[in-house]
C-alpha cells in the first residue's frame, strides 16, 4: 500500500504544472517585504532585479507591433509597482531601523545611487530627485492616463461599427466563419485592453505620489529617530539619512519612470505590422527634412558668436543622412522594378492552369460605384444589413442554408445600377437614387407627389424617387415608402425565391442529410445511398423548390422518399409522392383567416380533354396542344386568378393528380403567382370553397 501511495505521488508530482507557481510566489515575496525585515545583501538584488524587470517590460514595449501583441501588460504593470511599493517598504524600515549605522545601512546599491546623485551637495541630490519626479508624475504619467482614458472611451465607442463591419465580411464572402469569428475575439480583447489600461495608468500615478510621501517619511522620520534616538547631531543625522533617502527614493524611480514610459508607448502605439523603430525610422527618413534642417544648422552656424563648428559639423552630418536616405530608396526601387520585371517574365512565359480559371460566384450583387454609400456601415449604408436579413429570412423559409451574397463594385454598369447574379448570370437589374426614397403606388393612392417617376425594381409597380422630407406625406397619400437598400433588398429576395431550386446543391443537401442523420441515423441510411443516390435526392428537393414547397420537413419528405422509391426513381414522380405528405405546410400560406382554401377549379371536360391529351403523348416528348385551346386556357388561368386576388383570395387551381405536374410547369411563367395543388394534396380536414370554374373550350 506504502509503495504504491508513493508512486501515485510521485505520478502527479511529474504531472505538476510547475510554472504556474511563479505568479503566486512573487505574491508571496511581496508580502513578505511588507511584513519582514529584510537583509541589505537581499535589499541589493531586489533592486538590481527590479531594474531588470523595468528594462525588459519597457524594451518588449518599444518592440511590440500592435497593442495586442503585450496585453498582459496591465495585470504585469500592477505586479511590477506592487514590487516596488514592497521595496520602499523594506528600505523603509531598514533606513529608519539601521541608518544611524552609516550610509550602507540599505544595501550598496541604496549609497550607491546616494552619493553618485548628491555628490557631495544635498540641494543638488533633491533637485534632481525632483525634477525625476516632476518628469514622471507631471508629464509621463499624466498624459499616458489621459491617453488611456480616451483610447477607452473611442475603443467602447467604434465598437457597434468594427462589429458591424465585420457581419458584412462574412456576408459579403470576404472571409469566412472561423475568421470573422477570430476577428470578433480581438475586438473584444481590444475593448478589455484599453479598459484596463485605463486603470494601470492609475496604478502609475500612483506609484509616483506614493514615493514622494516615502520620500518624505524617510526624510523627516530618519532626521527625527537619528536625532533623538541615537543622539546624532543634525548635521551627522542630515548628511546619512539625506544621502540614503535620496539613494533609495532614486533607485525606485528610475524603474518607475521606465514603466511610466512603457505604457505611455503602449497606449501611444498605432496599429501597424511594424515595431516603434521599424515605424519611426521609415517615417522619420524623410530627405527633404534632412536637408532643409541641415540648411538651417548651417546658417545657425554663420551667426556671429556661435559655436560655427559644432552647427556646421551638425549640418553636415544631416545631410549625409539625407544622402543615405536617397541612395538607399534608388537602391530599393531598382530592387522592386527588378522584382517587378522577373514576375512579369515568369508570368508572361508559364504556361496556364486551372488557378488562372476563376468560379463563378453562387449569388453576386454587383453594383455600380454611385451606389457604394450603401455598403459602407460607416457612412450609415444598411445594405449589407438588409442582404443577411434577406438571407436569414429564406433560410428559415425555404429550409436551407442560403450561401452568401458577394457584393462588389462594378466599373462597367452605370453608376446608380446594379444586377443581381446568380451562377454568373445576371438575373435582374434595377436603378436606384441614392439619399433619395422610393415611394411605392400599391394600386390605389390619393394624390400624386413630386420627385423622379420610376418602376419598383422587384414587381414593376409604378413608384416614384422622392425626398426623405415627403416620406410622411407620401404615406399619407396611400404609397408604400422605402429607402434604397430595402428597395434593393426586396429586388434580391423576389429574385432568389424564384430561382430557390438553382441555390440547392449537392454540397447543401448533404448538410441536411448529416443534420437529420444526427437525431434519425437509421432514416438516412436506409434512403441514401441504400435506395437513392444523393444526386437523385437533390433533384427532387429541387423540384420541390420549384413549384414554391419549401424543404423545411426533411423528416416527412425522407420517410416518403424511401417508400416511394420502390415504385419509382424518377425525380418528378418521386417529388410528385412527397408533396401530399406536405399538404398542410403547403396549405398555410393559401388558407384565409378563417381557415378556408379558396380554389378554382376546371371545367370536367376541359380536365379529361388534359387527361387524355397527356396519356396520348410519349414518354420524355412535349406535350402539344392545339394553339386556340392552349392560348384560351391561359386566358381563363389569368382572368381567374385575377378575379381571386381582387377578390382577397390567393390564386389556387386545384386538378387531377396526373395533370397537375405538367399544368404546373406550363403555368409558371404564364401565370403570375397561381398556385397549381392537386386534390390528393389538400388534407381531408381543410374547408374548401370552390370560387371560380375555369372554362377553355366554349370561348369565342
Amino acid at each position: 500500500m506504502s509503495t504504491l501511495s508513493l508512486s501515485t505521488i510521485r505520478q502527479n508530482l511529474a504531472k505538476f504544472d510547475y510554472t504556474g507557481l511563479g505568479i503566486p510566489v512573487l505574491v508571496l515575496m511581496i508580502m513578505a517585504m511588507l511584513v519582514l525585515p529584510l537583509p541589505p545583501l537581499l535589499l541589493d538584488f531586489l533592486f538590481t532585479f527590479n531594474i531588470v524587470a523595468s528594462l525588459v517590460i519597457i524594451m518588449i514595449a518599444i518592440n511590440t507591433r500592435k497593442p495586442l501583441d503585450f496585453s498582459s501588460f496591465p495585470t504585469v504593470l500592477l505586479f511590477a509597482t506592487m514590487l516596488r511599493l514592497g521595496l520602499n517598504v523594506a528600505s523603509t524600515r531598514i533606513i529608519l531601523v539601521e541608518g544611524h549605522t552609516g550610509h550602507e545601512a540599505a544595501g550598496k546599491v541604496v549609497a550607491a545611487f546616494g552619493e553618485f546623485v548628491i555628490a557631495g551637495n544635498y540641494a543638488v541630490g533633491f533637485i534632481i530627485f525632483a525634477i525625476l519626479m516632476i518628469i514622471n508624475f507631471i508629464v509621463v504619467t499624466k498624459g499616458a492616463g489621459r491617453v488611456s482614458e480616451v483610447n477607452a472611451r473611442f475603443t467602447l465607442d467604434a465598437m457597434p461599427g468594427k462589429q458591424m463591419s465585420i457581419d458584412a465580411d462574412l456576408n459579403a464572402g470576404v472571409i469566412d466563419q472561423a475568421t470573422a469569428k477570430k476577428r470578433r475575439e480581438e475586438l473584444a480583447q481590444e475593448s478589455d485592453f484599453f479598459g484596463a489600461m485605463d486603470g494601470a495608468s492609475k496604478f502609475v500615478s500612483g506609484d509616483a505620489i506614493a514615493g514622494l510621501l516615502i520620500l518624505m517619511i524617510n526624510l523627516i522620520g530618519g532626521l527625527a529617530i537619528g536625532m533623538i534616538q541615537h543622539d546624532l547631531s543634525a548635521s551627522e543625522a542630515g548628511k546619512i539619512y539625506t544621502l540614503l533617502t535620496i539613494g533609495d527614493g532614486l533607485v525606485a524611480q528610475i524603474p518607475s519612470l521606465l514603466l511610466s514610459l512603457a505604457t505611455a508607448i503602449i497606449v501611444t502605439r498605432v496599429t501597424t505590422t511594424e515595431s516603434i523603430s521599424e515605424q519611426a525610422g521609415s517615417q522619420l527618413a524623410n530627405p527633404s527634412a534632412l536637408f532643409i534642417s541641415a540648411i538651417i544648422l548651417v546658417i545657425l552656424g554663420l551667426v556671429p558668436g556661435m559655436p560655427h563648428l559644432m552647427f556646421i559639423s551638425l549640418a553636415a552630418v544631416t545631410a549625409g543622412l539625407g544622402l543615405l536616405v536617397i541612395k538607399s530608396e534608388v537602391e530599393e526601387e531598382a530592387t522592386q522594378e527588378a522584382v517587378a520585371q522577373a514576375a512579369a517574365t515568369s508570368e508572361a512565359t508559364k504556361d496556364l492552369d486551372w488557378d488562372d480559371v476563376d468560379q463563378v460566384d453562387l449569388i453576386g450583387l454587383e453594383i455600380g460605384y454611385g451606389l457604394i454609400p450603401l455598403v459602407n456601415p460607416e457612412t450609415g449604408g444598411e445594405l449589407m444589413s438588409r442582404v443577411k436579413g434577406v438571407r436569414k429570412k429564406l433560410s428559415a423559409e425555404l429550409g436551407f442554408l442560403v450561401q452568401p451574397v458577394r457584393i462588389r463594385d462594378d466599373l462597367n454598369i452605370d453608376p446608380d445600377s446594379y444586377n443581381i447574379v446568380l451562377k454568373g448570370v445576371v438575373r435582374g437589374k434595377g436603378e436606384i437614387k441614392v439619399g433619395r426614397e422610393l415611394a411605392i403606388n400599391p394600386g390605389q393612392v390619393y394624390g400624386e407627389l413630386q420627385g423622379v417617376p420610376t418602376r419598383e425594381p422587384a414587381f414593376g409597380l409604378e413608384a416614384v424617387w422622392i425626398e426623405p422630407s415627403q416620406r410622411d406625406v407620401a404615406r399619407t397619400l396611400g404609397y408604400t415608402v422605402v429607402d434604397a437598400s430595402t428597395a434593393i433588398a426586396t429586388h434580391l429576395n423576389k429574385v432568389l425565391r424564384e430561382n430557390s431550386a438553382d441555390l440547392l446543391s449537392h454540397d447543401e443537401v448533404q448538410q441536411l442529410l448529416d443534420k437529420l442523420s444526427a437525431k434519425s441515423p437509421k432514416l438516412v441510411e436506409e434512403l441514401v445511398p441504400g435506395k437513392l443516390s444523393l444526386g437523385v435526392v437533390t433533384r427532387v428537393l429541387q423540384q420541390l423548390l420549384g413549384e414554391g414547397v419549401s424543404i423545411r420537413d426533411m423528416r416527412s419528405i425522407v420517410e416518403t422518399l424511401t417508400e416511394a422509391a420502390a415504385r419509382s426513381t424518377d425525380p418528378e414522380q418521386l417529388a410528385a409522392s412527397v408533396r401530399p405528405k406536405l399538404g398542410r405546410m403547403i396549405m398555410q400560406a393559401l388558407v384565409d383567416e378563417s381557415n378556408n382554401l379558396s380554389v378554382m377549379t376546371l371545367e370536367p371536360s376541359l380536365e379529361q380533354l388534359l387527361h387524355n391529351v397527356l396519356q396520348q403523348s410519349q414518354p420524355g416528348q412535349p406535350v402539344v396542344l392545339e394553339p386556340n385551346l392552349a392560348e384560351n386556357l391561359f386566358s381563363s388561368l389569368r382572368q381567374g386568378a385575377r378575379a381571386m386576388e381582387e377578390e382577397g383570395h390567393a390564386a389556387v387551381l386545384v386538378v387531377s393528380p396526373l395533370i397537375r405536374g405538367w399544368l404546373s410547369k406550363a403555368v409558371r411563367f404564364r401565370v403570375n403567382d397561381l398556385t397549381v395543388l392537386s386534390y390528393s394534396e389538400i388534407p381531408d380536414d381543410q374547408a374548401v370553397k370552390v370560387i371560380h370554374t375555369v372554362n377553355a373550350l366554349n370561348r369565342n
